[in-house]
């Protein structure tokens, strides 16, 4: 018997300024210990669906106005972030990851540890150095110097020092190089198969993603177009296409030259 999802979106609709509808529709499911990919060009409504999730849309004049976010059987739509928080779910930002003026060992103090005693939050700190052995090295060097990379490790590594329940990461892949992408992303897999912490990964870049992922959802234009198994997205057409520039007879093609988007409202097979 399949376990309960520990986070279910249904039927998702989120309005900016209470006039503009970012997100349509969207339905996704997280089950334990499984990396999900939320994949999508820029203004697919990725971000938007990662901050309904996680409780940042006020900052945004947005809110979700159709459908449920439950989180571990609880209604988690439109709560504040610090309670979502507090319930276990964490976020990554795809910007502002880390404080620059502290230096790394000030930054894995900085996050509120959900309740773990002082034993506990040392313990949980000297973990992520060993998930992250280059922030080992690193300790004294303030945020604002680190390579992007090492920013990117740091940001995880301060959510993880905070003994979250679900994990979700935006845009990991946003200006690094692709060895230093590559780097972090088996190391997400390290940390999903050591703690059992499901992960929500928003992507652009979606053969990184599904080398990783359990499970993937592709949006476009705010809505739910694609969603599978890794394998079955990656033998689709339209995701050879658009996200890995194959066009069918194998030749290299780029997004801005696909003429016409063959179109899927859903596709299961």
């Amino acid at each position: 018997m399949t376990a309960a999802p520990v986070l279910s979106v249904e039927k998702l609709e989120v309005v900016y300024q209470r006039a503009i509808t970012a997100v349509q529709g969207v339905s996704l499911a997280v089950h334990p210990g499984q990396i999900v990919a939320v994949l999508g060009t820029n203004g697919a409504g990725k971000t938007t669906t990662l901050r309904a999730i996680s409780g940042f849309l006020g900052i945004d004049d947005a809110r979700v106005t159709e459908g449920t976010i439950t989180f571990e059987g609880r209604r988690i739509e439109n709560r504040p972030p610090n309670e979502i928080s507090h319930r276990g779910v964490v976020l990554v930002p795809e910007r502002d990851k880390v404080f620059p003026n502290l230096t790394v060992t000030e930054n894995l103090a900085a996050p509120v540890a959900r309740g773990l005693s002082r034993a506990e939050r040392r313990a949980r700190e000297e973990q992520v150095y060993q998930f992250f052995p280059r922030l080992a090295d690193l300790r004294d060097r303030i945020g604002g110097l680190l390579s992007g990379g090492e920013r990117q490790m740091l940001a995880i590594a301060s959510a993880l020092v905070g003994a979250p329940k679900l994990l979700l990461v935006d845009e990991l892949s946003l200006g690094l190089a692709p060895v230093a992408v590559e780097d972090i992303m088996q190391r997400l897999v390290q940390i999903r198969q050591e703690l059992q912490l499901p992960m929500v990964i928003v992507e652009q870049n979606a053969m990184i993603a599904l080398q990783i992922a359990d499970y993937g959802y592709v949006l476009e234009n705010g809505r739910l177009v694609l969603d599978g198994d890794p394998k079955r997205l990656l033998e689709h057409q339209d995701i050879r296409e658009f996200y890995l520039g194959q066009a069918s007879g194998g030749d290299r093609r780029s997004y801005r030259n696909v003429k016409q988007y063959r179109r899927s409202r859903r596709w299961y097979g």
